[in-house]
């Protein structure tokens, strides 16, 4: 195997289009675990984007920061916590969940991927907070879309396409993204001993209030007791989350009335700032949920309602046990199934949230498993007709991660 690791736009315009004259498939990703989310990509050659890096321009005063792709995420948060700013959508680190170390995602995993963390129901999804985008086609040529401000794209608005291709359609080379303030002070209430329906309607009647919930979750008494917050662990009971986020009077006051809300629901208890923070840091990298490491690990996306609904159903179709937790106010979940389980549990999981809509993501499985079950929601005809289109016009030789979304024409028998 060959292994590329350019260091500008430049020379992964050389490779692109080199592997497109042959034509010869690449793998491309940014050198970490996220290459490891979708199907497994069959090719000779690697495009890695670790040595793209570094911060290209940050103007604090206009919360905008353009980075080369390879970046590592914690290394830009660092650089934005330095003016009290952050990313709205609170990007996830899965590296542990997929077997590697802590704090190696790049900025080009995260958007090629889509990934946002518990305050995607304030902030938006991560789609939402990108600015402008420097990418290399499938054809070896660069195309900057996008710019430095909110209001900049007339015609098609592609940052937003990139986002979430898993670079299929292009290989992102620079990223431009939106800071916010970060929250000077966050509070979390925690509603303990509720089952998963009465979960959901608390999180649902504080979501719905006017005091401004960052961030809203369900954690069962086997997750919560994983915790590393003590007052989680030593409960021994299932904790109701609810977030809220800002300058200390305000935190305060909201939390208040909150608490005269959800007091209605159970025993109410507060974590403060360095709990609080804790906790929905595990919540986001989705660290509380399994101690086997072998488990399946499914990422299902609900409407919010009907999420523990979904979970019941799951739970009942399935021959075995399952751990499972609710973020986004029981509009996501996440599941462990143990790793013989037929078919990684696909039909059945798919099956739960059919009546419902949604779609189911296998996160954590072998190759041997990836290259078999449908990773990703299986699209109508009428769908994966214009996603082909979409891929033909921005890589029409098909080297740029070919199979890692739906299986190629090579790999289907018969």
């Amino acid at each position: 195997m060959t292994v590329y690791h350019p260091e500008t736009t430049e020379q992964v315009c050389e490779v692109v289009a080199w592997a497109a004259a042959a034509p010869v498939p690449l793998r491309v990703h940014g050198g970490s675990a996220l290459c490891r989310l979708g199907r497994p990509v069959i090719a000779e050659h690697d495009l890695v984007l670790s040595t793209l890096r570094g911060i290209l321009l940050y103007e604090p005063e206009e919360l905008v920061l353009a980075a080369a792709a390879g970046s590592r995420v914690v290394e830009i948060e660092a650089r934005l916590a330095r003016n009290n700013q952050m990313l709205a959508f609170e990007p996830p680190d899965l590296g542990p969940l997929l077997g590697a170390p802590a704090g190696q995602a790049t900025l080009g995993d995260i958007v090629d991927a889509n990934l946002s963390g518990p305050r995607r129901v304030k902030a938006g999804a991560v789609r939402d907070h990108i600015l402008g985008v420097k990418v290399v086609t499938g054809r070896g040529e660069v195309i900057k879309a996008g710019g430095r401000v909110v209001k900049n794209v007339t015609g098609y608005d592609l940052p937003k396409l990139m986002t979430g291709a898993f670079g299929t359609l292009s290989v992102l080379t620079e990223i431009t993204v939106k800071a916010v303030p970060a929250a000077p002070e966050t509070n979390t209430l925690v509603v303990t001993g509720l089952d998963a329906p009465a979960a959901v309607r608390a999180l649902t009647t504080a979501l719905q209030t006017p005091h401004d919930v960052s961030a809203a979750a369900y954690l069962p008494a086997a997750v919560a007791q994983r915790s590393s917050v003590d007052s989680l662990a030593a409960a021994g009971e299932s904790a109701t989350l609810v977030r809220v986020e800002g300058f200390g009077p305000s935190v305060a006051a909201r939390s208040a009335a909150l608490r005269a809300i959800l007091e209605s629901a159970g025993s109410v208890q507060a974590l403060e700032t360095d709990d609080s923070k804790r906790v929905w840091r595990e919540v986001r990298d989705v660290a509380l949920l399994t101690t086997d490491q072998d488990a399946l690990v499914w990422r299902i996306s609900v409407p919010p309602a009907a999420g523990a609904e979904v979970l019941a159903a799951i739970g009942a179709a399935l021959p075995k046990s399952v751990e499972s937790f609710l973020d986004w106010g029981g509009g996501l979940i996440w599941l462990a199934v143990p790793a013989d389980t037929p078919g990684a549990g696909a039909r059945p999981i798919r099956a739960a949230f059919a009546p419902f809509g949604g779609h189911a993501t296998l996160v954590r499985a072998p190759d041997s498993v990836r290259m078999v079950e449908e990773v990703f929601q299986p699209t109508s005809a009428a769908l994966a007709a214009l996603t082909d289109r979409i891929k033909t016009q921005f890589d029409p030789s098909h080297v740029l991660n070919p199979g890692r979304v739906r299986a190629t024409a090579s790999e289907i028998p018969a």
